[in-house]
């Protein structure tokens, strides 16, 4: 009974070994930490006109906070864009303001002139007709010359009448037609200085969040086209961590859940929040192949780290897998 003892304890070591084994090397596939790296999605900015770059405001690798400026493209020729149009929308608005108030005083007072002239040759004509009335009754005159003096008086009445309306439509201003097609003007004049203004507000883009600048394109002096990137943006919202997960466990992984992962160069592990994950799976991609991994299928898993400032895109992370619950 006592031979059997040491027997059995060497087949319980020896089988706790192979189960060892088992665990290590059979079951390579079941991996201790889960392969990743860092991604980021990069913001562009750029100018939507053609110049020269007047000023960089950051440098490669600063950090920039949001509403910071970032450059300065050459404002001369949208600043003068802008100034002659805010003159063209200044005469519009005079001119529409114009017709629409009608004559001013300075032409009403032409119109007065002419108007005390034709009344003066009326009195003038008439008081020859009265004359020249009397004369051809008593047959002094003959009846033609009564015509004549009829005529002129009759000339005279109209032209004062004529000036009469004159001055009256002239204070009335212009025709409604008129004044519509001097207010559309007016309106796109107002449209266009509108443009021009924003224009020069764009030419020196602020940052639209907190993050860091990843890659300047261009630098001060040199030309950079209209909407072509001048720097490059890496926001802090936009690190994530990319990962993936077998098939068999990928049910351990909902948005809003937790991870833990370390990487080269961080202080034990850290914390990111699950934001993603793949809705079909694929074959594990070729960058991180192992000999337990192949032709295995995979989920994507994207997380938002907690403190993604130090973390660099293409950075490798091992990412600790989630444990069914016991």
């Amino acid at each position: 009974m006592k031979r059997i003892r040491p027997v059995v304890g060497i087949v319980v070591l020896l089988a706790l070994a192979a189960l060892l084994v088992w665990g290590l090397f059979l079951r390579g596939d079941e991996a201790r930490t889960l392969s990743g790296y860092v991604e980021g999605d990069l913001v562009y900015l750029a100018a939507p006109v053609s110049g020269a770059v007047e000023a960089l405001y950051v440098r490669e690798g600063e950090r920039v906070a949001a509403g910071g400026r970032t450059f300065l493209i050459d404002p001369q020729v949208p600043r003068a864009q802008a100034e002659s149009a805010a003159a063209a929308l200044a005469a519009a608005e005079s001119h529409a303001e114009d017709l629409r108030k009608g004559q001013r005083v300075q032409e009403q007072a032409v119109y007065d002139a002419q108007l005390a002239a034709a009344e003066a040759q009326l009195r003038q004509a008439e008081a020859n007709y009265n004359r020249i009335a009397p004369l051809v009754a008593r047959g002094i005159y003959a009846p033609a010359r009564l015509d004549q003096e009829r005529a002129v008086r009759d000339t005279a009445r109209a032209q004062v009448e004529t000036v009469r309306r004159q001055r009256a439509v002239g204070a009335l201003g212009a025709r409604s037609d008129a004044i519509a097609a001097a207010d559309q003007q007016a309106v796109q004049a107002r449209s266009g200085l509108s443009g021009a203004q924003a224009v020069l507000r764009t030419l020196s883009p602020v940052a639209p969040t907190g993050g860091r600048v990843q890659q300047i394109f261009f630098r001060q002096g040199e030309w950079a086209q209209a909407n072509q990137p001048v720097l490059a943006l890496l926001p802090d919202a936009r690190i994530k961590l990319r990962f993936f997960v077998p098939e068999r466990s990928a049910n351990l992984y909902r948005p809003g859940g937790t991870v833990q992962f370390g990487c080269d160069g961080c202080t034990g592990l850290r914390t990111a929040r699950i934001s993603w994950i793949s809705a079909t799976a694929e074959f594990t991609p070729p960058v991180l192949y192992s000999r337990g991994s192949r032709d295995r299928l995979v989920f994507m898993v994207e997380a938002t780290p907690e403190d993604p400032t130090s973390l660099n895109p293409g950075l490798p992370v091992d990412v600790v897998p989630l444990e069914p619950a016991r």
